[in-house]
Formats: C-alpha cells, structure tokens, sequence
C-alpha cells in the first residue's frame, strides 16, 4: 500500500512541479504520544505573513514558497472536540462532547468561499516545541503549498515558538534534511521519490522523535532560523 501511495505521491509532485517543495514530509508522525500536549494560546483567530530565513538564500520575497491561501488567510485554531449522540435510560438523545489531544486550523480567505483545515498535534521534546501537521482536506490544494506539501495527509514538522500574541512557525527543509541524510548525520528510514526527485521519510514515529532528540537543539544540524518555509501568525483577538 505504502508503495502505491509513493508512487502516486511522486507522479502528482511532479505533475504540480517539484521544485516548489520546501518542507520534508513524513508517513508517519513526527511524535509518540507521551510528548503530546496542549498550548492554550494558540487558540484563537489570527493572520499569518510570510517570516524570512536569517540568512538570505536568495528567496527574499518569499515567491514559490507560500500560496496566497497560506499568507492571505484567517488562521482559526481551536481545540478539536468529538461530539456523539446516545440515548439515554429514558430513551431520549443525550450528546456527548469530547475535548482531544489535538488542534484544528481551520484557514478560510475573505474573498474565497474555499477553506482547508489542518489536525495540528503539539508536542514536547527536551525544552522545544514542536507541531505536526497533517491535512483533513483538499479544497484548497493548489492555493496552498502547505497542503501541496502534505499530499494524501503526509506530515510535516514544525518548530513553534509562541509569545506577545504572536506564533512562529519554522518547517523542517527537505534540504536540510536530504544534507543530514547524505552527511550521514543521522539515520532514518526513507524513500526516494525519482519522479519528484525528493525524500519521503518512512521511520516510525518513535525513530523520528529520536532524531529531534538528537538534533532539533542544535543548530549546526537543524537552523530553525534559516528553514525556507517560515510563518508568523500575528493575533486577530
């Protein structure tokens, strides 16, 4: 199965051009759910603008690396609740509400009726914060390269760091990774798409949590700073 779906990964990576692909993507998730957990301030309604790497590579402008659905989008990010209806003793519908583990970010642009959500998980390793996004729906797709880049609801890291009503978001570059990877600084497992000519990680999520345990501190490895794919989200509230 996970063959067919590299395949067909590959051949609509291609198709959309691969070279506006800038986050790593994984098959797994990038957590273990012991690390998991909640960040209150992030809730809420904000609006997001394009945050550049430290170090200037040459993409100053941000051109190819967001769509506009990304940048000119209302963020809403609430707590997701499962909601069910049951009968009671007496027979009579009784709902249930349920608060998860979990966040969705829902982004919806004023003059478009398109909107797209993302699960976003919250996690904790060493003193980092970090997110895992993945897509619960397509309608959005070619407006946004953050869905392009979570095709058939692959994940994608985040750094996060939140203070004065503001997020930030720094994504783990496929080439920074693909670096790792070829320096054999680490060691996951991974698939090489040909068609898209890109990496998709394939290690189980225990593996991936290890190897943030490992680099995600130190900036010789992963610079946050300077990932290509960066996002401020300023409060709406």
């Amino acid at each position: 199965m996970k063959r067919k779906l590299l395949f067909i990964t590959g051949l609509l990576l291609f198709l959309m051009g691969c070279d506006n692909y800038y986050m790593m993507c994984s098959l797994n998730p990038f957590y273990v759910e012991k690390n998991i957990t909640l960040e209150p301030l992030i809730e809420g309604s904000w609006m997001a603008k394009i945050a550049l790497p430290t170090i200037d590579s040459g993409s100053s402008s941000g051109s190819g690396i967001w769509g506009t659905a990304d940048t000119a989008s209302t963020w809403t990010i609430k707590r997701a609740i499962t909601k069910w209806v049951e009968k009671d003793k007496q027979g009579a519908d009784s709902t249930t509400f349920k608060p998860e583990n979990y966040y969705l970010a829902n982004l919806k642009h004023s003059s478009d009726s398109t909107n797209y959500e993302f699960k976003v998980v919250l996690f904790r390793v060493k003193k980092g914060l970090y997110a895992d996004f993945i897509p619960n729906n397509k309608e959005a797709l070619m407006k946004s390269k953050l869905a392009m880049s979570s095709l058939f609801e692959v994940h994608t890291l985040a750094r996060v760091i939140v203070n004065n009503n503001q997020i930030k978001l720094s994504w783990l570059g496929a080439d920074c990774m693909k670096d790792m990877i070829e320096k054999k600084r680490v060691r996951v497992n991974y698939q090489f798409v040909k068609e898209a000519n890109r990496f998709i990680l394939s290690s189980s999520p225990s593996d991936l949590t290890g190897m943030i345990e490992r680099y995600a501190d130190q900036p010789r490895f992963i610079d946050w700073e300077n990932q290509k794919a960066k996002l401020e989200l300023t409060s709406l509230n």
